[in-house]
């Protein structure tokens, strides 16, 4: 779909209702599907954090960006991920926090982008974060200006190519939980995207093909 198709059918986007756990369960690892079902954040005291889902146009037709992280020593060292980072005092709400490190990361600001939807808050058990992630919009083509302390390089994804089901795989990975497990993942321009990225990923999904049905 054209991008400017995209914008007229946004507002019927909005009161979609969240699939929530039954989206991020199809894209889960099985011992992530166990947490999930017993999980008491009240026992955690979990981090905050927030992500932006950015769409926006790219020669007409509308893209996703996401970021492929630097090499670290931690559990999300070269990962594909969402604009975004953890919660600072001085942010009034999560919506800032993903306005302010969208901008810190890949140097959008945030006059260039309407924030339309929250969607389903993410706990992350390796890192003991609780994420926020928030559906933006952009109406203008951007520039990206990636971070080089944080960010390795840009990806940016059809929104035809994201609601293709080919893009789906099982992928054998070893996480913090387990050694060569097999994990439903998202191929996407050759990055096996799974875990918590996948699992948002699965919700937008569902909330747009609700909202489009087989228009995009």
């Amino acid at each position: 779909m054209d991008f400017q198709d995209f914008l007229q059918h946004v507002p019927n986007l909005i009161p979609v209702a969240l699939p929530a756990e039954n989206a991020h369960v199809k894209m889960a690892p099985p011992e992530r599907i166990q947490l999930i079902k017993s999980l008491d954040l009240s026992t955690k005291s979990p981090r905050t954090a927030a992500v932006m889902m950015l769409l926006y146009p790219k020669s007409n037709k509308t893209h996703l960006v996401l970021i492929v992280r630097n090499a670290y020593n931690g559990v999300h060292s070269s990962q594909i991920a969402f604009p975004g980072g953890k919660y600072e005092i001085s942010d009034a709400d999560f919506r800032e926090t993903a306005l302010r490190e969208t901008q810190e990361e890949i140097g959008v600001s945030s006059e260039k982008i309407e924030i339309v939807k929250e969607f389903t808050p993410m706990y992350i058990p390796p890192s003991n974060f609780l994420v926020h992630p928030f559906l933006g919009i952009s109406v203008r083509e951007l520039s990206f200006y990636p971070d080089v302390r944080e960010v390795a390089d840009i990806i940016e994804l059809p929104l035809s190519v994201f609601l293709n089901d080919e893009i789906i795989i099982e992928a054998t990975l070893s996480t913090s939980y387990a050694e060569n497990i097999s994990v439903p993942a998202f191929n996407i321009q050759n990055h096996v995207v799974w875990g918590a990225t996948a699992m948002m990923l699965s919700e937008l999904r569902e909330v747009l093909k609700i909202t489009f049905e087989e228009k995009i």
